[in-house]
């Protein structure tokens, strides 16, 4: 085994009889320490009976509650704390597009362990301690920034915090600068690749050879526009500002799952309606428990992600257990006449074509029926073709859309860069219809 490729091998190659007795050891603390310290927990726990004393095995952790974004929002802004101010070092929080911040909070200790998760990810990915990593998350409140420059000093990389915006010149310090790895979400990353295009650079003559781009909700077709337009690699990283942040879940070279730190965050799939835990390969709701942090310990956090699985070994060695790249959210799905829609299925079916990333969806009701309208972006080409030719794209982008959905909509074909990009997480959805 060449324990160069990991960051942390006794953890990453465990046993799953080691991770268990870990896991167990380390949710027994966890149980406690919220029942003595979060009030809103002990009343959970209280109302079903639990107390501490009952948890003994990982098994034992679907006797606890679940906990969820209300109950962050409810108890705003440090009611779900464990600990007091005096042990904090760092405060966090969610952008609050869909209400109230999620507010949260890490001691020392949070964002060290934080800071190994994002650690193994970039090592997984292929960076050393020779290289110099670009970082356009934006830095703040947002977790991003910070989770993967602190990652990045654990290895000894070399950290440039660009954060986001200014793109030309962001890729002007790709060129000066001879960067390794860029961090962004996808979005930013296309936005990138076609900055690069547009300036007349051939990304042959980057040095850059690998990204790490998460935050948002990516195809597989995106992730081959991306390696094509940069001539990098680019894997996936999964986090959320409730757990730690990026580095919860990560690829390595194999680009088959994302590898779970669970020895800090327990992961658990279950179906969104009933609560049942679900076995490995399904798809279902992710949820996950904290058992590596002490200020905000969340215990059962459903996340709404939808993803499923596989506790197998992977062919890079890790015996972590993977999950596949979220399909979508439960919360983010949309019901079109009774038809489950994920954002995620549109975009995969405009790339399979050859469109852009480029893309808006619309939803409207007219006369008591949903409509489903998909705006696609032309890129150059396309924009030169004749209106034959675009009616004809325009059609077979409608019936990919009917054969993949099995739903009807709607394509509008758009001028080239005619809709908003995004340095951040992309707004790719547009619901105006009134519930």
């Amino acid at each position: 085994m060449n324990i160069t490729q990991y960051f942390e091998p006794t953890i990453e190659c465990a046993s799953r009889d080691l991770l268990s007795a870990l896991q167990a050891h380390d949710l027994q603390k966890l149980t406690r320490l919220n029942y003595e310290k979060v009030s809103v927990i002990r009343r959970k726990m209280d109302e079903i009976g639990i107390e501490p004393g009952d948890i003994s095995t990982i098994e034992d952790i679907s006797k606890l509650p679940f906990t969820y974004k209300d109950d962050l929002r409810d108890n705003y802004p440090f009611g779900m704390f464990a600990v007091s101010a005096r042990e904090l070092v760092r405060i966090h929080a969610s952008s609050g597009t869909t209400g109230k911040q999620t507010v949260v909070g890490y001691t020392a200790e949070d964002v060290n362990n934080w800071s190994r998760g994002v650690a193994r990810a970039l090592v997984a990915a292929g960076a050393t301690r020779d290289d110099m990593i670009h970082i356009s998350y934006g830095y703040g409140l947002f977790t991003g920034g910070l989770g993967l420059h602190y990652g990045t000093e654990m290895i000894h990389a070399t950290a440039v915090p660009v954060s986001s915006g200014n793109t030309k010149r962001q890729v002007q310090i790709l060129q000066d600068y001879g960067t390794d790895f860029i961090c962004c979400t996808p979005s930013y990353a296309l936005l990138l690749g076609e900055t690069v295009r547009d300036m007349g650079i051939d990304p042959h003559e980057l040095k850059v050879r690998g990204g790490i781009f998460g935050a948002e909700p990516w195809s597989e077709n995106m992730r081959k526009e991306i390696e094509r337009l940069l001539d990098i690699k680019a894997f996936d990283i999964y986090g959320l500002s409730e757990i730690a942040g990026p580095g919860v879940a990560s690829e390595c070279a194999m680009q088959s799952g994302l590898h779970i730190s669970e020895d800090l965050f327990y992961p658990e799939i279950i179906d969104p309606n009933t609560g049942e835990v679900l076995a490995d390969g399904v798809y279902g709701e992710l949820v996950f428990t904290c058992l590596g942090k002490r200020a905000l310990p969340l215990m059962r956090y459903r996340t709404r992600d939808i993803c499923m699985l596989d506790h197998t070994p992977c062919a890079c060695g890790r015996t972590l257990v993977r999950m596949s790249k979220p399909k979508g959210r439960s919360d983010d799905m949309l019901i079109i006449r009774g038809v489950n829609v994920f954002p995620s299925q549109i975009e995969s079916v405009l790339l399979e074509l050859g469109m852009d990333p480029n893309y808006q969806i619309v939803v409207n009701r007219e006369k008591n029926t949903d409509r489903l309208e998909v705006q696609v972006e032309m890129n150059e080409s396309l924009f030169s073709d004749t209106i034959k030719d675009l009616e004809g794209i325009r059609r077979e982008i409608v019936n990919a859309l009917q054969s993949t959905l099995n739903l009807s909509a709607a394509v509008k074909l758009l001028e080239p860069r005619s809709l908003p990009r995004f340095e951040g997480k992309a707004c790719r959805v547009i619901d105006k219809r009134q519930f």
